[in-house]
Formats: structure tokens, sequence, C-alpha cells
């Protein structure tokens, strides 16, 4: 709650992430073309102390725009290309027996594996085995991780954008449910429009490699992420994002029909905390404080998206979790705020 004492300053705060955010995004448009949802998207998870889950073709820019992003922000970035073949160990690090040259004694020294960066890209999490995949969301959960009996703090700001294909599922791991529920957002790289396309082309084939500044660092990102949770929301906006993710349950009295005939598991309580907490981040990124249920609808799709499981009559219907949370942001009212006077 933004407190009296530090309400001007945080509003000023407010203000100036609102420049910021148009700052950031022109900084990666140097690189990227396009795709202002999915940037949207990604900061307002990096700002909720989220995690992301991005799911797009191959060759769509998706490395790269990670990349950009940690530039943009003074952030360090590792990349993990996940396989079949991968060790716990190989992500969190291992402990390894050197020997002093000089007194000839030996002793563990621990090796840091790639988590130990402030943006992970973990790529084709669906390639590698559940032990692997487990201790990945173990970090993301926890913020650190543990070698050997010792607790290894894991860098702040600690933030996960984890990719899938979506076309070429032989020989993955697709993650369970409870797993996926990790993940903030699922965010959904489409194809480029015709003009976007042709304006990549130009822009990449050409001997010119446009420099990122930073315009966040990593001691700003902590103080934006404190304060997001400080911003208050009206009763009725969280009623609101309440009645969104009650009605996607089958078995709730107030479900409507089309979520009874195609949904066999709605979203749990965490896709609550998380569309308020998104809505806060979406309203500070553009420089406001009042969180209305615009905000809450805004970041619905990427919420919900992977916490609605579908039956097997969408599945006949050539029905998906798209198509319900559309009908649901349409049949959902929102909550009259003359109810709360």
């Amino acid at each position: 709650m933004l407190t009296t004492g530090a309400e001007g300053h945080d509003l000023q705060t407010v203000k100036r992430l609102g420049a910021a955010r148009e700052a950031l995004l022109a900084e990666v448009h140097q690189v990227i073309v396009g795709q202002e949802q999915v940037l949207d998207e990604i900061l307002t998870a990096l700002f909720c102390r989220g995690h992301c889950l991005i799911e797009g073709v191959p060759g769509l820019a998706k490395t790269l725009m990670v990349r950009t992003l940690a530039a943009a922000l003074d952030l360090e970035f590792k990349r993990i290309q996940f396989t079949p073949d991968l060790m716990p160990s190989d992500i969190t690090g291992t402990d390894i027996l050197e020997e002093n040259p000089g007194t000839g004694q030996r002793r563990f020294r621990f090796l840091k594996g790639p988590l130990f960066a402030n943006v992970v890209l973990a790529d084709e999490i669906n390639r590698t085995p559940p032990k692997t995949q487990a201790a990945l969301l173990e970090a993301m959960q926890e913020y650190r991780v543990t070698v050997g009996g010792t607790v290894y703090p894991l860098p702040l700001p600690f933030f996960v954008l984890a990719t899938q294909n979506p076309i070429e599922q032989e020989g993955t791991y697709p993650l369970p449910e409870a797993q996926l529920d990790r993940f903030m957002f699922k965010v959904l790289i489409d194809y480029p429009s015709r003009e976007e396309e042709r304006d990549m082309v130009k822009l990449t084939t050409v001997d010119f490699e446009p420099q990122v500044r930073p315009i966040l660092r990593g001691e700003d990102i902590l103080q934006l992420q404190r304060l997001v949770r400080r911003v208050p929301v009206s009763d009725h906006v969280i009623d609101y994002a309440l009645n969104l993710v009650r009605h996607s349950r089958p078995n709730e009295e107030a479900a409507p029909d089309f979520v009874r005939e195609w949904v066999e598991w709605g979203a749990g309580p965490r896709a609550a905390q998380y569309l308020i907490l998104g809505a806060k981040a979406r309203a500070v990124l553009h420089g406001r404080v009042n969180v209305s249920c615009r905000d809450v609808k805004a970041v619905a799709p990427p919420v919900l998206r992977h916490r609605i499981i579908t039956n097997f009559n969408a599945e006949a219907e050539d029905v998906d979790s798209e198509d319900i949370i559309r009908r649901m942001l349409e049949t959902v009212p929102e909550p009259s705020e003359r109810d709360y006077r």
C-alpha cells in the first residue's frame, strides 16, 4: 500500500517508469521489429517477480529479443539449451575437487552453473527430462539452489524465460499442469505482419549492429518490484479477477454453460493472485497507480491460457483455451463500483 509519507516519491517513481518503458521499447526496437505486446507482457512479469513460458515456432528471434531486453536493463544474461541428456547439475552447478599447488591440500569448490544470472533463457524446456525441469522450477520458486547440502542464493533480480516449440513434439517431455502453474505468464509469439517481416529482413541483412544502451539497472528493478506490491487495488477490481478465475471452473455454480461443456480443469487460486499483480504492474508501466478492470482484462490471456485445461468435447469441436478466455471476457460482467459505496 502506498503510504502517506512515501506517496509523493512513489508517484514520481511511477511517472518515471512510464517514461522508462517508452525508452526501453525504443532501445529494444532498434534490434527487434514489432512484438510490442510480447515485450509488454515480458516486462509486466519481470516487475511482478514472475517468470514467463514463451511459445513460438523457430526463427521468431526469441533468444535475440530476451538478450536485447537484458542489455537494455543492464542485467546479466545466460542462455541454456535444454537437451535430453541435460542433468540438474549442468544448470545449478557442481562441487569440483581442486588441489592447492603450494600445499598439496585438496578441497571442494562450488562451480556455479548458468542459473547464476539475472535473466535466464531456458531454451526448449520441454526437451529435457523431468528431473532437470524440476531443478529449474525449484530455483524459480525459491531463488536459490542446493548443492551438496549447501544453499546458494541466486542473484536478484532473477527472471526465467522458458521457451517451448509447439510444432515439434517428438522426443519431448511436456511440462505437467502443476509445473506450468509456476509460470506467471504463457506468452505466445506469432509470425510478424508482412510489413514487420519486410523491415526485419532489411534490418538483419546489412553490415550494421545497433548498440543498446541500458535504461534501467538491477537496483531500479528491485525497487520497482517492491513498488508494484504497494500499489492499491479497489475491491471491485479484485472481485472481477476472482469472478474470472472462478467462472473458469466447471464445477462452480456460476460457471457458464460453455465452461461446463469444454473445460476439464479451471484455473487455481494462483491465477487470481497473478491477475491482480499483473494488473498492478501494467498500470505502473503505463505511468498510473489506479488499477482498473481493463488492466485485469489485458493480462487475463497470458495468465489463464496455460491454466485452463480443455476436455475431449473441446478438442472435438476445435476449441482451445484462447476461445474460452475470449468468451469469458465477453460474458463475465465487471462488478459495479456503486455496490462498494
